[in-house]
C-alpha cells in the first residue's frame, strides 16, 4: 500500500464518485482507477463496486471494513512525516493558569513567535498542582501558577502581584467602597483563585453557597453579563471585564490578600527557550498598570 493509493480510496468514498475524487486530487480518472486497482490487488479483495452508467460508487462489505484501517494508515503516515521536521523547529511547552492565559498571554505568545520564528509553541490551561507535576516530569518547559508549594526538581520564582477587587453588575447599585458584610452570597459568582483568597472567603461568608462556583474564565464573563451578580477577582481580570457594558469595579474594605503569580522551571538543561519567553513576558507585564513585577 502507498499513500497515493490510500488517499485515492478515502477521497473517493468521501466524495462518492471517481470523477469528483480525480478532480480534487488533480489527476486523471484512469490514473485514479489504477491506484484503486493496485490497492485492491495487493489486499486481495474488492473495495468498491463500479457499474457503468452510474456516477457514484458503492463500498463492498470488505470496503466498509477497510475504511477505519485506511484512516489509521493515513494518520500514521502523517505522523511519520512530522518526524522529518523535528530537527528543524524548537518546541516550547507551556502550562499556564487559566485566568492568566485568558487575560494576559495572547499578545505575549504572538510577540514571542514573531521574534523567535524557529520555535513552535504548545500551550495548555492547567491548575497549579498539575503544572508542578508537568514541569517536574519535563512535560512542560515553563509553568505559570498561583499556588506556591515545594516540589523537588522545580524552581518556583515570583513573577508579579496584584490586588483582588470587586466587580459587580451596575444593577446591584453597590457603593464605591463595599464591605464584605454588604454582599449577598446568593448573588456571587465564585472562582478558586488561590488558597489565601479561599480562607478570606470562608472567614466572611462561612458555608454560604454562592450562586455559582466555576473554574472557567468564559463562564465567568457569561454569568456576570447575564444577571445581577458580583465576583471578587484579580485586578488584571477586572481590567478586561470592565470593557463590557453593565459592569462596575468597587473597592473592597478588608479585601483578600494580593494574588501572587509564580513561574516554574525544571532543573534539566534546555536550549534557553524558557528564558527567551520570560523576557518577552516581562516586557509585556511592565505595561500592565494593575500588576507589580517581582
Amino acid at each position: 500500500m502507498t499513500h497515493p493509493e490510500i488517499e485515492a480510496f478515502l477521497t473517493v468514498i468521501r466524495l462518492g464518485s471517481i470523477t469528483a475524487a480525480a478532480k480534487q486530487l488533480y489527476i486523471t480518472q484512469p490514473a485514479l482507477s489504477r491506484r484503486l486497482y493496485h490497492l485492491e490487488e495487493e489486499l486481495g479483495y474488492l473495495l468498491l463496486r463500479r457499474q457503468k452508467g452510474q456516477r457514484t460508487v458503492e463500498l463492498t462489505e470488505e470496503g466498509k471494513a477497510f475504511v477505519p484501517v485506511a484512516e489509521n494508515w493515513q494518520r500514521l503516515w502523517q505522523e511519520s512525516r512530522r518526524i522529518a521536521h523535528l530537527g528543524q523547529a524548537k518546541r516550547l511547552n507551556l502550562a499556564v493558569l487559566g485566568s492568566v492565559n485568558s487575560y494576559l498571554m495572547s499578545p505575549v505568545y504572538r510577540d514571542f513567535l514573531r521574534e523567535n520564528p524557529a520555535f513552535r509553541l504548545s500551550v495548555t490551561d492547567q491548575h497549579s498542582s498539575a503544572t508542578y507535576e508537568l514541569v517536574a516530569n519535563g512535560e512542560a518547559d515553563l509553568g505559570i501558577i498561583s499556588d506556591e508549594r515545594y516540589l523537588k526538581g522545580v524552581r518556583t520564582v515570583p513573577l508579579f502581584r496584584e490586588k483582588m477587587v470587586l466587580v459587580a453588575k451596575t444593577a446591584l447599585d453597590l457603593p464605591d467602597t463595599v464591605h464584605p458584610q454588604q454582599l449577598d452570597p446568593s448573588l456571587e459568582v465564585r472562582l478558586p483563585w488561590f488558597p489565601e483568597c479561599d480562607r478570606w472567603h470562608e472567614y466572611w461568608f462561612g458555608a454560604a453557597i454562592p450562586h455559582v462556583y466555576i473554574d472557567q474564565m468564559p463562564l465567568l464573563e457569561d454569568f456576570l453579563q447575564a444577571g445581577a451578580y458580583w465576583c471578587v477577582l484579580p485586578e488584571s481580570v477586572a481590567c478586561r471585564l470592565l470593557k463590557k457594558e453593565g459592569l462596575r469595579r468597587h473597592r473592597l474594605q478588608s479585601p483578600p490578600p494580593e494574588r501572587i503569580i509564580y513561574y516554574l522551571l525544571g532543573h534539566r538543561e534546555d536550549d534557553g527557550a524558557a528564558e527567551l519567553f520570560l523576557k518577552t513576558l516581562r516586557r509585556h507585564l511592565e505595561k500592565e498598570e494593575a500588576l507589580q513585577l517581582l
